[in-house]
């Protein structure tokens, strides 16, 4: 049995912004843009269309042209506004928990922390460390915050 790709909102998003701006835009172009196969953006296309918020039209002989319907853009808004809102939770949360791990670290008399990840949640934690007067520093003897996927813990002495 082959597995069907996931739906992403994300890359619904990228999918109907491209259409919208390039109508002749390809399968392999968008496969590129979205650094996946040609199969799973034909996946995405063939859903958009089936719920109408995207027409095909044969534009030459091999050609499709793809258009986007008021309800694809409709969907789009309301995919974009879910998009935002999720980003927005997931940040205040790890600003939280960095937060809350941050008090920790001010409790046991540290005023400077490591960071062992390098992606957007690192980030957050980064800023948070500004904002609570934290310093950022390599000094392997300190606390580390320690960034997996979207979870922040703290390791203080080698231990979790």
């Amino acid at each position: 049995m082959i597995d069907e790709p996931q739906n992403d909102p994300a890359r619904e998003i990228l999918i109907l912004e491209k259409i919208e701006d390039d109508p002749d835009v390809s399968q392999a172009s968008l496969a590129a843009l979205l650094g996946v196969a040609v199969g799973t953006v034909n996946w995405h296309l063939r859903r958009l269309i089936e719920k109408g918020y995207v027409k095909v039209k044969h534009a030459q002989r091999r050609k499709l042209r793809y258009i986007i319907t008021p309800e694809g853009i409709a969907f789009r808004a309301r995919l974009t506004i879910n998009y935002i809102e999720q980003s927005m939770r997931l940040y205040r949360r790890v600003r939280q928990r960095t937060a809350e791990l941050l008090s920790e670290v001010q409790k046991a008399g540290y005023r400077s922390v490591r960071i062992q990840g390098n992606d957007d949640i690192a980030d957050i934690c980064r800023l948070t460390c500004l904002e609570h007067g934290i310093t950022l520093e390599e000094d392997a003897s300190l606390p580390v915050l320690e960034v997996v996927g979207t979870k922040v813990n703290l390791k203080m002495d080698g231990k979790l």
